[in-house]
């Protein structure tokens, strides 16, 4: 890999878009693509592929055994660490059964997203505050720095990790095959991201989409530790619904305001404009739109939970995902355990 480094000339930050702008210059763009590509179908795929695509079988070798990895770690976490936790702070059954999950997850995302933040507000990155600028200076075969290759490490080896973990390990439920092709479509997007060189990109998607999760986990185990030993606990109630008043907000403000206003932007208009003839145009931008779909999707959860809280057909505050778990399917106990 090689070491990390930004050329991106003397450019000024282009302004960011309105959603009217956005969604007038995308579709313009891939309707002008959609037009000049005379050549489009299995045939140019199959060019593009032996092209442009370098994604090394040590690499993915790395990937496969990082995911084993996070499966055995997490087994012994749960058996060693989480389950102790859990009974040590005597929370209820049902609780205790589902913080081992919540924990792992927290540990992670937040690990993952600090560093995602370092990278793109700590370094010389300009990406997050200069979207186009992905695509400045692109290259078929491009190196990819170290830093930006260790990121996609670590998430594309959790999200094989996930695949397992949602059908074996974790609490099923009732939008559980949704995220399992969630996690489906973010592992493709992240191997092929990285083997066509799109993993500029990938750092954005990844900053924008871990916060949430960072925020969910840990408003799910303040709604786990408020009835710590049969008693009513106010500081985490407190920070629970606080927690989940940050998570609704900064939901719609990363996934639904600025994804579409920095990644879709760039994906779909800024990288015809630097790379007229970029491969796979429309592979890539069809799957960061069945990604803004399932946000979408999951964003009609986020409220129609808060219409139950706020008309008062929920008393006390539950996950945000659970409400209507299906309670005839527990989490499921790892083998380590």
């Amino acid at each position: 890999m090689a070491a990390a480094a930004t050329t991106t000339g003397l450019k000024a930050p282009e302004p960011m878009p309105s959603y009217a702008q956005m969604l007038q210059r995308s579709w313009a763009s891939a309707l002008a693509a959609a037009r000049g590509c005379g050549d489009c179908g299995w045939g140019l795929a199959r060019r593009g592929l032996a092209e442009h695509a370098h994604l090394a079988a040590p690499e993915l070798l790395l990937t496969a055994l990082c995911a084993l990895g996070w499966t055995a770690l997490r087994s012994a976490a749960t058996a060693r660490l989480f389950r102790p936790l859990a009974k040590r702070c005597r929370l209820q059954p049902r609780d205790a059964a589902r913080l081992p999950e919540s924990a792992w997850k927290l540990l992670f995302y937040l690990g993952c997203w600090s560093y995602c933040a370092y990278l793109l507000l700590g370094t010389r990155y300009p990406f997050f505050h200069d979207p186009p600028s992905v695509f400045y200076d692109w290259r078929p075969g491009m190196a990819v720095p170290w830093d930006i290759a260790t990121a996609y490490l670590l998430q594309g080896s959790f999200y094989c990790h996930s695949i397992y973990a949602t059908v074996y390990m974790d609490t099923w439920r009732k939008d559980s095959v949704v995220m399992l092709a969630h996690h489906v479509v973010t592992l493709l997007l992240i191997a092929s991201s990285y083997a066509f060189r799109y993993h500029n990109v990938g750092i954005l998607v990844f900053f924008l989409h871990d916060v949430n999760d960072v925020q969910l986990e840990f408003t799910k185990l303040n709604i786990y530790f408020k009835a710590r030993g049969g008693a009513y606990s106010r500081l985490h109630g407190l920070v629970a619904n606080l927690g989940c008043l940050s998570f609704c907000f900064c939901w719609f403000w990363f996934r639904l305001y600025w994804f579409p206003l920095k990644v879709l932007y760039a994906t779909c208009h800024s990288s015809l404009r630097s790379v007229p003839d970029i491969p796979y145009y429309f592979f890539f931008n069809t799957l960061l739109l069945i990604l803004t779909a399932m946000n979408i999707y999951w964003f009609l959860y986020i409220v129609a939970f808060a219409a139950k809280v706020l008309t008062g057909q929920m008393r006390e505050l539950e996950d945000v995902r659970e409400y209507d778990t299906l309670e005839a399917q527990p989490a499921k106990p790892c083998k380590a355990e």
